[in-house]
């Protein structure tokens, strides 16, 4: 048996970092909002035992370090003690859209896929709140991902509230062709000049609706852009051809510009695709998943 899923992208529209934790892990405070850009996640289902992973992708794993394999073992250690049931055994196959390293959570997204694909399959043995625990485990978005609709995210990011306050923009996604690792931007974060800089820790939105020139903030931003002043060149090009907002997600390098007519994304993805000297970059128009 085969099960095909889509696993979505992510962009967060507002992410102030609130704190750092005992353990190492940074608090924040974030909108995070899934978007029309997909990974195919196809799982093959048979009677021989293990977890194979498949991807044509040269930066993406294929042993157990991989995050849908981490996702899958995780399922079973939960929801069967570690011994799958007969069939149990599969290969997970990822057909790669979502850039790698782009901070658009395609590999979050990719495992929490697995996770609500197995979940099905076998009979739904947990619920959506043990999922998004399990998924918790993996990395901090996935859980998001498992929530599945735009969200306030607070905590580590794994506490999740739903934020319906968000008008149907289109997004035109900018990947400069560079993979960031999240753990160097966060590694070079200086919470306490963010704070300074800021003025709030914490952005409390009470129920109101999300404004572009108000609350689009990324405190991870200015870290990211300080090694790789692309991202401003980005910026600066998508606001010059009509977005009315525009900033890096998460920990970059993927840089987004917002506009509330898809024709006007469209203009500036044919304009800004049409400049040559550009070549590693790869533009994605993708609607908010309202």
């Amino acid at each position: 048996m085969t099960v095909t899923v889509h696993a979505p992208a992510k962009i967060n529209l507002f992410l102030r970092i609130t704190g750092k934790r005992s353990d190492g892990y940074h608090e924040l405070s974030s909108v995070m909002c899934p978007v029309a850009l997909y990974d195919t996640v196809t799982i093959t289902f048979g009677d021989d035992d293990g977890i194979q992973v498949a991807c044509a992708h040269p930066a993406v794993p294929e042993d157990s370090s991989n995050l849908v394999a981490r996702a899958a073992a995780l399922f079973f250690e939960t929801a069967f003690a570690g011994c799958p049931p007969l069939g149990g055994g599969m290969r997970i196959h990822i057909e790669k859209r979502i850039p790698v390293g782009a901070g658009l959570g395609g590999g979050s997204s990719d495992a929490a896929a697995v996770l609500v694909a197995l979940n099905r399959h076998f009979g739904l043995p947990l619920t959506h709140t043990t999922l998004q625990a399990v998924g918790a485990r993996i990395g901090a978005d996935v859980p998001f991902f498992i929530f599945g609709a735009p969200a306030l995210a607070t905590g580590i990011g794994e506490q999740l509230a739903a934020f319906p306050y968000l008008a149907p923009w289109t997004a035109l996604l900018v990947y400069p062709g560079v993979a960031i690792s999240t753990a160097w931007v966060y590694k070079n974060l200086n919470l306490r000049l963010t704070k300074d800089e800021k003025k709030l820790s914490k952005f409390h939105f009470n129920g109101r609706f999300f404004r572009l020139d108000e609350h689009l903030v990324n405190d991870l931003e200015p870290v990211t852009e300080s090694a790789f002043p692309v991202i401003t060149e980005i910026k600066r090009l998508l606001q010059a051809h009509g977005a009315k907002g525009a900033m890096m997600s998460g920990s970059g390098s993927a840089v987004f510009g917002l506009y509330a007519d898809r024709d006007r994304a469209e203009s500036a993805y044919k304009v800004l695709c049409g400049n040559q000297q550009r070549q590693n970059w790869t533009l994605y128009i993708a609607d908010l998943l309202i």
